[in-house]
Order: C-alpha cells, then sequence, then structure tokens
C-alpha cells in the first residue's frame, strides 16, 4: 500500500519560486510559439495554474513575513525612542471632526 506524504515531504516536493516561475514563462512561450494539439494546451494551462497556484502562496507568504518583520522592528523601535526623550512616544491625533475629503481617499474614480 502507497504511504502519503507528509506535510515537510510536500513542500521539499514544490518547486521554489524560481522554479515554478520559470516553468511558468516556458509554458507561456510554448503556448504562444508552438502549434499544440489541444489536448497538450489543456494540459500546458492545467500545468501553468498549477504552477501560478504555487508563486502567489509563496508571494502570500513572504508577504506575510515582511509584514511580520515591519511590525516588530517599528515595536523594538518605539520603546527605544521613548526611552531616549523620557516619555512615550507622542501620537498625532487629529485636531477636528475628519475631513469628508479623507473619506473618499479610498474610492476610485474614472472621471
Amino acid at each position: 500500500m502507497a504511504r502519503r506524504k507528509t506535510n515537510a515531504e510536500e513542500d521539499s516536493a514544490a518547486p521554489s519560486f524560481e522554479q515554478a516561475l520559470a516553468g511558468l514563462e516556458a509554458i507561456i512561450e510554448a503556448m504562444e510559439h508552438e502549434q499544440l494539439p489541444l489536448e497538450e494546451l489543456v494540459a500546458y494551462y492545467e500545468k501553468g495554474s498549477v504552477l501560478l497556484d504555487r508563486c502567489e502562496s509563496l508571494l502570500q507568504s513572504a508577504r506575510g513575513r515582511i509584514e511580520l518583520i515591519t511590525l516588530r522592528n517599528q515595536q523594538e523601535i518605539a520603546p527605544e525612542t521613548a526611552a531616549r526623550t523620557g516619555g512615550t512616544p507622542d501620537l498625532a491625533l487629529p485636531s477636528g471632526p475628519p475631513d469628508a475629503s479623507d473619506a473618499d481617499d479610498d474610492d476610485i474614480r474614472l472621471f
């Protein structure tokens, strides 16, 4: 009976970001420039979709790690700043009600 792969085995078998990206680029090149039968095109598309998901997953993981590092660095800097100034870091609070133009900053406008 075949044994199931563990998560560590699956991760080691999965391509790195660079490998997945290179494979994806090769698939795109072949699909654009070669005369392939429909079945091969569908197989390439399927494999490309898997590689794209892998790239997106790795990018999302890297983004999360960078955000954690940035947050950790900000938390380390804030106490150092407070210790040097002899108090707590100043927080800039708005002095009045929110400006109506601030609420529209997140809107996407076409015109």
